[in-house]
């Protein structure tokens, strides 16, 4: 049984990481035929089926986290409100993969195009699994850690704010709680993790729970 530290430090976060996850991508990551074992379906039924999960879009994110000399936290977005998709939510930096792109590739273009960080202050520590959303998104997370003199330069047609949430708080299972709306004329279920006045629900609270299972548990 993992032990979570009293401070969440940055190096203890690099420690774990490496530890308990891969910098090399799942056989499976990208295989449309291959259920993902997290997804917004693991508080909900009935599970997708294989028609589902063959459309699911591939995309990939970055899970920043910051070292602060006052405790690790993980830098957020929320998205901008004229978005077609997930307006005005809470989410980690990340998109769409395109045609012959890597997850990683991905993962850094889209955080470049959103927020202005630069692929030389990141550090990949390690791949989550693969999150596959109820809107039809097939997500691959990378943990990685980003260094605190970061400068950013938000693109303010995808993101509203940036923002830090303490990962001491991310990582605290009482703070996991469960949720539901009426989405499709259905009653849907899914983590949510209240900060203040910010929302953290859906699929950016199930990645960030997925990181509390693999690495603090």
């Amino acid at each position: 049984m993992n032990v979570a530290p009293a401070f969440f430090s940055v190096e203890d976060f690099r420690a774990r990481a490496l530890q308990r996850l891969s910098l090399d991508l799942p056989a499976v990551a990208l295989d449309r035929s291959a259920p993902p074992t997290r997804g917004d379906y693991q508080l909900n039924a009935p599970a997708p089926d294989a028609e589902a999960i063959a459309a699911a879009q591939p995309a990939a994110v970055l899970l920043p986290v910051v070292g602060r000399s006052g405790g690790a936290t993980v830098l957020l977005t929320q998205r901008a409100s004229a978005l077609r998709r997930h307006s005005g939510q809470i989410a980690l930096p990340g998109g769409k993969i395109d045609p012959g792109e890597t997850p990683l590739a991905a993962a850094l273009r889209e955080t470049k195009e959103e927020i202005g960080l630069e692929a030389r202050q990141i550090e990949p520590v390690g791949w989550l699994d693969p999150y596959l959303t109820g809107t039809g998104f097939r997500i691959l997370p990378m943990a990685a850690i980003i260094a605190a003199d970061f400068e950013l330069s938000v693109n303010p047609a995808e993101v509203e704010e940036a923002f830090e949430t303490p990962l001491s708080f991310l990582m605290d299972a009482a703070n996991h709680q469960r949720h539901s709306r009426q989405w499709q004329g259905r009653l849907r279920h899914f983590y949510a993790m209240p900060y203040g006045d910010r929302y953290i629900w859906g699929a950016t609270a199930g990645i960030l729970r997925n990181l509390y299972e693999r690495l603090y548990s």
